[in-house]
Order: C-alpha cells, then structure tokens, then sequence
C-alpha cells in the first residue's frame, strides 16, 4: 500500500523528558478513558441493539433451518451400522462417561498442596537473580532522549493506518530514528509542538511541557503527551468528542455539519500555538471558521468567520502576540487582532488559492504567502487594507512550476527561505534587500514535498527536515552545500565545516550507515555558483510590483 508523510514539525531541545514514562492503565486511567469516549461507547451499544434487532427479525428463519437439521439428524440415526463396526460403539463416541472425572491421580503431582506458592519471585528466597533487571535498564537507555537530541514529528498515512511518527535526531551522530509512535483516528493534515501542559495530573498547568495538538480530517483535535510512550488515549479532544454528555439522551445521528461557535463540524487544516500565552491554541478548519481554544480548560474560547472558504493556514505575530494571520482558499490572507472579534481585520489578496503563510522572523513588519500556483508574495502589514483588492505585495516570486506546498524561514539566519513543492523539488533562496535570489534546487527524491522546515535551535540552525509522497523523512544538512556556504558566509561567520567534506549531507530513516545524497554525485562547486547567477540574470523568477 501507498504511503505517504502530510507534515513535520520540530521539538526544540531541552524540552523531551530524559526517559519518557511508560503509560500506566489503571482505574483512573480507565475512567478517564470511559468519559472522553463516553460518545463513541453510546454509538456502539446502539449499533450493538440494532444488530440484534436485525438478528431478532431473522430467528424465525434460523429456527426453521435448525428443525430441518434436526430432521435430518433424526433420519440418520435409523441408519443400521455394519455388525464389524458395532464392537468400537461408535453411536456413543461423543459421550461423556459421568464416571470419566473420577480417574486415578497422577502421582507427580500428589503432593501439589503442600508447594509453596509466592506472588513475586522477589519474595522466593530460592531464586537470587534478577533476570529482568538487565532488560529493564536497556530497554530505559533505550528510550532515553538526551539533551542535545532533537524531536521531529512525522504525521504519517501507510497501509490506510494514520499515526504520528516521533523521530530522534542525533545531529553529532548522523542518525534519524523512530523513538515510538501514535495511533490516529484520521488522516493527520496538521501538527503543532505545544509546551504547555493539557490534562496532565500532578502537574503545574503553567509548567514547562512536551504536548502536541495533532489536525485531522475528523473535526476534533487531539492533544497527546510526548514523555509517554503506548498511550491508548489522548490527554484531551478540543471539539465536539470532547462533550459525549450532550448526546447521552439523543438517538443516534450524523454530527450536524453547521458552523458554530463551540466546535470545527468539518476537517481541521491549520493549527498555530501561540507562545506567549501558552495556553492559546488557534485552529483552521474546512468548515471556514478559525477557533481560538484555551488548553487549561480544553474549552473554545472564541470562534471567527470572517473567511469565505476553507482555511488553511495559521501563524501568530511573533510581537504582538494576540494578532493572528490566516490563509484561506478563498485566496485571500488576514491580518485580525483576536482581542477585537467584531472588527473586520486587515486583507491581502492573492491570485490563486492560498497554500502557507508565515510572518517574517527577522521583522514584523512583513509576511510572506504561498501558493498553489507555485508563487511566493512578501508583502509589507502596514500596507494591507480592508479591501485585498487594493493589496500589492513588496516582491512575488514565481519559486516553483507547481504548488508551492510548504516552505519556511530560518529562524536564526535572516534571509534565509526554504522551498518545497509538489514538484518534488525542494530550493533554498537568499532574501536580501535587492529580493530573492536562488542558491542551490534539489530533487532528494522524497516524491511531492508536502513538509520543509527548519530545526529551531541556534546548534542545528542549518538543517532541513524534508518529507513528501513517498513516505519518509530525511534531515538535510544545508551547510555541506557550497553554494549556500557561499551564499551565508557573511551572515554566519563561524560556519563549521564537516572533516569528511561531504556534500549534500542528507540523514534518512532504515539505514544502517550515514546517507549520503546529492541530485548529482560529482556535481562540482561552480556549478552551484552559475545556479546562483543564473537565478540572479533571469528576470523572470522575481517581479517588482
């Protein structure tokens, strides 16, 4: 079966429990458990009545047949047996003989009551070792996750399953490996890292912690704690299964798919948690609403309508920390104060449907939009009015031939853009003053590139996780590229160099040895050079507006 990965997202360091905890199912647990799918056990019972319903409608014809078997049974045992075979009394075969229970006892065990019987073998004073002690503490080394390891989350669909894929990376060892993975209801469309703690008992709701809110096509979302491993549930579901208390006394039923003010009635898209109020989560759904939730109460707090048509990307002002833009496929971007639901927010309009938007790290005051026609726009906040008609953006590039279906920006090196496409090409770009200019284009062979993004730690600045079609993820490591080792030397001054000069590194899943991965393996140096000047001469890759 086909399989393919819909998103990333990265865990910065420090963050992951050094040894996750193993996940306890006890009576708390369960009746955590039996609330949150209060809902769902309802809808089985009632489908469980009306099987029987439907069984019940059918006994007069089973009945029927079971007379004629017996019928038949009756004619069978009239049949006269051959005087040879009468000896073995095969007509009594089946029988059970009443005094068969009353044999003679085994001898080796006679004497079974008086053994002695212990619970633990710690409490057997026989037996001194402890066999599994060994296997514990390698199986903890295992699991552990050390503070220089980074976290990638993978939302994977493989053999029509769904789960979320929690990778480690070991930048200084090369190595990208599956730590432990989520089962999911639905395909995951979205993922986002979050630090506060949701649900979590005997911790403080406003401590440091290692959660994800995973979008899916159902219109829930789903909220699970990273630092446990073989989690049956999820700490909390933000939408509609979180409430099964409303449906107890209503008959069984489709969810109504009327946009409202409590929960998404259709698949979510987009998530963005926002980073200085921790607990704010902010969602996108097809159901063309954004809805803001508090995690400490796992209720909505707010729900917007001012898009037209599904929305599909999120991201919060890294400033002003309560301003939210949005992207929607009704090819238009919003920029909308959350404080202020009645106002009409500030619009840019685009020419096709909007795939990403992000805000510009490095200064505020600008965002960047993509998509599906493969175009990248910048436009300046300041400049956008209530009118997206009116709207022009500082520079649009034309990065791909397709759409441009993720893309980010270095959060530690300005000016530096990562572009992924369904292509299955993946371009890093140098944004300067002038506009942008392409450094180096690569085909890692990851089919369409559904997910490009940059490890958010200063130590792991230059590496790229990249994922598509084809089902696996890889981490590149950019700074082994000469072209954009050329392109960001100014801004990097110490940029380290690798001993083995390898070029292209790429860090992949199922290898036993480091990969090593370029388009063209004695591709030289200049050649990334005129890709750069090339990029520079061609004036059609980057309009003025």
């Amino acid at each position: 079966m086909a399989s393919m990965i819909t998103t990333t997202a990265w865990v910065p360091r420090g963050f992951a429990a050094p040894f996750p905890n193993k996940y306890k199912f006890d009576e708390e647990e369960y009746e955590r458990i039996a609330a949150l799918a209060k809902l769902q056990l309802d809808d089985a019972e009632e489908d469980l009545a009306e099987a029987q319903e439907a069984e019940k409608k059918g006994s007069e014809k089973s009945d029927k047949k079971k007379a004629e078997r017996e019928t038949k049974d009756d004619n069978t045992s009239d049949i006269e047996i051959d005087d040879d075979l009468k000896e073995y009394d095969l007509e009594h075969y089946d029988d059970t003989d009443e005094e068969a229970g009353e044999g003679q006892s085994m001898g080796m065990f006679g004497n079974v009551k008086s053994l002695a019987y212990y619970e633990s073998n710690k409490e057997d004073p026989y037996i001194t070792l402890d066999p599994g002690a060994d296997e514990d503490d390698e199986e903890r080394e295992d699991l552990q996750i050390l503070a220089t390891d980074n976290l990638l989350l993978a939302a994977k669909i493989e053999d029509e399953l769904a789960h979320l894929e929690v990778y480690v990376y070991e930048d200084a060892a090369d190595n990208l490996y599956v730590h432990h993975d989520i089962m999911l209801p639905a395909i995951p469309l979205c993922v986002e890292w979050l630090d506060c703690p949701v649900n979590k008992a005997g911790v403080d709701k406003d401590s440091a912690a290692n959660f994800v809110a995973i979008g899916t096509f159902d219109p829930d979302i789903e909220i699970w704690d990273l630092d446990t491993i073989d989690c049956m549930y999820p700490n909390a579901i933000l939408g509609q299964g979180a409430n099964p208390e409303e449906e107890t006394k209503k008959k069984k039923k489709k969810k109504s798919k009327k946009a409202n003010d409590e929960y998404h009635v259709d698949a979510v898209l987009a998530l963005a948690a926002n980073r200085k109020h921790r607990n704010l989560l902010a969602s996108g759904s097809a159901d063309k609403t954004i809805k803001l939730w508090d995690l400490h109460t796992a209720k909505c707090a707010k729900s917007y309508s001012y898009h037209t048509d599904k929305v599909c990307s999120l991201a919060w002002h890294g400033v002003e920390s309560t301003v939210l833009l949005s992207g929607s496929y009704d090819r238009t971007a919003a920029i909308a104060d959350m404080r202020a639901p009645g106002e009409q927010p500030m619009r840019v309009g685009v020419e096709s449907d909007i795939e990403t938007v992000r805000w510009d790290p490095h200064d505020p005051n600008f965002f960047y939009v993509s998509t599906e026609n493969g175009i990248v726009h910048y436009f300046d906040a300041r400049k956008a009015t209530k009118d997206p008609s009116a709207s022009s953006s500082v520079w649009k590039l034309q990065a791909h031939d397709q759409s441009v279906s993720s893309f980010d920006l270095n959060p530690v090196i300005p000016g530096f853009m990562v572009t992924g496409s369904t292509d299955k090409t993946v371009k890093i770009w140098d944004i300067t003053a002038a506009g942008p200019s392409l450094v180096v284009s690569r085909d890692f062979d990851v089919g369409k590139v559904f997910s490009t993004a940059f490890a958010p730690d200063r130590e792991v600045a230059f590496r790229v996780s990249i994922a598509g079609s084809n089902g696996n993820v890889s981490v590149w490591d950019t700074s082994t590229n000469a072209g954009v080792r050329k392109a960001f030397a100014q801004k990097v001054p110490n940029l380290p160099t690798r001993e083995d000069g390898a070029e292209d590194r790429l860090v992949a899943v199922n290898n036993d040895e480091e990969e090593e991965s370029s388009s063209d393996e004695g591709e030289e140096d200049d050649e990334d050079d005129d890709s750069e000047e090339d990029s520079d001469e061609d004036g059609d890759s980057m309009d003025e507006d």
